[in-house]
């Protein structure tokens, strides 16, 4: 069996590039959001605590 390889189009590669960049940015959203929210719940003063 050989081994056949796809070559992307330059508008392949650039739309495969947006996808990325669009689902690093969710992701950065949520950990955001999960980082507000768990401040919210456990209010604020979780930061003045004695480690």
């Amino acid at each position: 069996m050989e081994n056949e390889l796809v070559t992307l189009t330059a508008s392949q590669k650039r739309a495969r590039r947006s996808r990325s960049v669009a689902i690093g940015l969710a992701l950065f959203a949520l950990v955001i959001i999960f980082y507000v929210a768990t401040i919210a719940k456990f209010g604020p003063g979780i930061l003045d605590r004695a480690m």
